[in-house]
């Protein structure tokens, strides 16, 4: 089969499309015939080094694929050929709580990923997909999407809540679609007028241009009365966090996700007087997929994606996201 593999820590140029063996099948995995793979910012950081628990090379990278199952093994119960899936983004945490073995299991990073023309899973490492999806739409749900719905599920999404979403990228485009179909009220950010055009049509509330607002937790206090936001889905990281403590309500949390901007630590204070609550999200369980995928059955969310890439031009999607010119998910084709 072909593939794509990370022959070291020295960049993109390490990347390489090679040819391996077909996978052979253990008795509780399935095997998949990938159509689609999307890509995540946390795999720009992979031919750099990666970052703790997601270090390995040579690896095949990539943590989102969705395909048809062309053959399972014995002891597989819950798939048959034919089926539509995708794989869950840590191989190892189907519920609960993670541990630090489970840690170490994400597809793409600890473990090999999916950028290939077949992958062999684990049974309690895949999902059927919802059926009203394509399979380049359901490519986009591993990383981005369930790691929108733990952000907003886990500070108990209702009805009464403002949402505060930064950026226009997948998470936060999953973010704003799920959250409306809670009823909740969304504000999110971008440098782009055009972007926010495009998210105010996908149902967002308000919106913030960050360029023309830097002091945007300002803007954030003044669109909620002075109150600030219940839920801040933060994908900054440390350049944003101070900005997005500010706009949070005390009692507020600060849903911990990203590390694309820089800057200097900020204080914990506002923590510590407003009664935050500051919780890492780091993408989710296989039972918080398939809650996901049931809400996306029942409100027919479709997934919103900027471009698809063929699967022999794939690095080009690393430069894609790299530029952020896009808006939801950048998409890998095969034929």
């Amino acid at each position: 089969m072909q593939a794509y593999r990370l022959e070291s820590h020295t960049g993109l140029d390490a990347l390489r499309r090679v040819d391996l063996p077909d996978p052979t099948l253990a008795p509780d995995e399935i095997l998949v015939r990938v159509r689609a793979n999307a890509i995540n910012y946390r795999d720009l950081s992979m031919p750099l080094g990666g970052y703790p628990r997601n270090d390995k090379i040579p690896l095949i990278p990539l943590s989102d694929a969705a395909g048809e199952v062309i053959d399972v093994g014995s002891d597989v119960t819950e798939f048959k050929p034919g089926d539509r899936v995708a794989n869950c983004f840590f191989r190892d945490w189907i519920d609960g709580d993670i541990n630090e073995q489970q840690m170490h299991t994400a597809h793409g990073g600890g473990i090999d990923g999916v950028l290939a023309q077949f992958i062999g899973l684990k049974q309690h490492a895949a999902v059927h997909i919802p059926a009203h999806l394509s399979f380049q739409q359901a490519a986009t749900l591993p990383c981005a999407a369930v790691t929108a719905w733990q952000a907003l599920t886990a500070a108990d999404l209702n009805p009464d809540q403002t949402i505060l979403t930064l950026g226009t990228g997948g998470v936060s485009i999953f973010a704003l679609q799920l959250a409306k179909t809670a009823g909740a009220r969304v504000i999110i950010t971008s440098s782009s007028d055009e972007k926010l055009d495009r998210a105010r049509a996908l149902g967002a509330d308000l919106t913030i241009n960050y360029k023309t607002h830097p002091d945007w937790e300002t803007e954030v206090r003044k669109l909620t009365d002075g109150i600030g936001v219940d839920n801040v889905v933060e994908l900054g990281g440390v350049g944003t966090l101070e900005k997005s403590l500010a706009a949070a309500k005390v009692s507020g949390t600060v849903s911990l996700i990203g590390i694309l901007a820089r800057g200097e630590n900020p204080s914990p204070l506002p923590v510590l007087f407003n009664r935050l609550t500051v919780r890492g999200i780091y993408v989710g369980s296989r039972a918080m997929f398939q809650q996901l995928n049931r809400t996306l059955e029942t409100h027919q969310i479709q997934p919103v994606i900027d471009q698809c890439i063929p699967f022999a031009d794939a690095p080009r999607a690393y430069d894609l996201l790299q530029s952020a010119k896009h808006f939801g998910k950048i998409v890998i084709k095969h034929d």
